[in-house]
């Protein structure tokens, strides 16, 4: 069961450094799904704190933050490797 709640403030510094530095990431979900592509941004919609990584073909893809449970840096030389959620 996953929760509705975002993520802590020092989780999130995390996700806007990815998107600033555009790294490539793997994102592990709650539910065992994963997502590769890059960072892109974060933001509000409907109430819901997503963030947005450009997968396959430039698609985007919008992931609820609550629902990650991981965040590998795929990028060579990045600020850090892996976060845990």
């Amino acid at each position: 069961m996953t929760s509705n709640k975002n993520i802590a403030c020092d989780l999130h510094d995390y996700l806007e450094i990815a998107c600033l530095f555009a790294y490539q990431v793997r994102i592990t979900l709650v539910t065992g799904e994963t997502f590769t592509g890059v960072a892109k941004t974060t933001r509000v919609e409907n109430k819901k704190e997503l963030l947005v990584l450009a997968v396959d073909n430039a698609q985007l893809q919008k992931i609820e933050t609550p629902k990650l449970k991981t965040m590998e840096v795929l990028t060579p030389n990045a600020k850090f490797t892996r976060i845990e959620f």
